[in-house]
């Protein structure tokens, strides 16, 4: 399974902080203590810059050669403004690249997708249009079919998307979790080429020992087809739920990779 390091991110006050003092250091070992958890690419986000997009341009265009002159891993450019995003692809010296995110949304698919076809970038495409998330699965395909007709005719390949089923908190509708594996599921049975990719925590937002319901959740969405998840590859736990589910789900021939992380003390309980 595909980690994607979600700690650069300016959502996070600490993150955000770090942006506005310009502390390279500590945003560069964000950057390097992910990739040497095992991340396989490492999500970029600037945020919108105190409400200019001027000023979201430019901390994104800083951030990013903060983070590719830390590491060599290649990263995930996530903003919702696609002139961030162009921002970025334009400082990014990387081959390979996600980006983060398009909706089924028309102006969205437009300006973002065609971004990704541009650069030949991996996309992360969100099971959602205008009316906001679907509460159901099968709104939330149509999201996916309106989105692999698009950018499949900008000629990016279906193995390139990576669908988001989306995940919303159990603790406001405990039936979310079942929507976002059933939304999983019909993913992968109608577009068996394409990949999928989830925001773990959110299942478990609002609720005590959250720690319990990521790794079960993690383990059922990889057994409905999970491909890539979005997480803290600092929590040395849940990466070891990674090995595990890509064990159980067959994904770890003969068990190597599971076999080599036990042996090096990285398998966690």
């Amino acid at each position: 399974m595909l980690v994607i390091g979600e700690k650069i991110n300016a959502s996070n006050r600490s993150v955000a902080d770090a942006i506005n003092r310009k502390d390279e250091e500590y945003l560069a070992e964000l950057a390097r203590s992910q990739a040497a958890s095992g991340a396989d690419f490492i999500d970029v986000n600037a945020g919108a810059g105190h409400g200019s997009r001027e000023s979201g341009i430019a901390n994104m265009e800083w951030l990013i050669d903060i983070v590719q002159t830390a590491i060599e891993k290649p990263l995930a450019i996530d903003s919702d403004d696609s002139d961030i995003i162009a921002a970025a692809l334009r400082k990014y010296r990387g081959s390979e690249l996600m980006i983060n995110s398009v909706s089924a949304e028309p102006f969205r698919l437009e300006a973002v997708g065609r971004l990704a076809a541009e650069c030949q970038a991996s996309l992360v495409a969100l099971a959602m249009g205008e009316g906001g998330i679907p509460d159901n699965a099968e709104d939330r395909l149509s999201a996916c079919e309106s989105i692999i007709s698009f950018m499949t005719k900008l000629g990016v390949p279906a193995e390139r998307i990576y669908f988001d089923p989306l995940v919303l908190p159990i603790s406001v509708d405990s039936n979310q979790g079942l929507v976002t594996l059933k939304t999983l599921e019909g993913i992968k049975s109608r577009y068996p080429t394409a990949k999928t990719v989830m925001g773990l925590s959110n299942v478990s937002y609002g609720l005590p020992n959250r720690q319990f319901i990521n790794r079960a959740f993690l383990t059922m969405a990889a057994y409905a087809g999970l491909d890539a998840v979005i997480l803290d590859p600092l929590d040395a736990k849940i990466m070891s739920f990674v090995k595990v589910a890509d064990l159980l789900t067959g994904k770890d021939p003969a068990s190597r990779k599971y076999l080599r992380a036990h042996r090096r003390n990285a398998i966690v309980g």
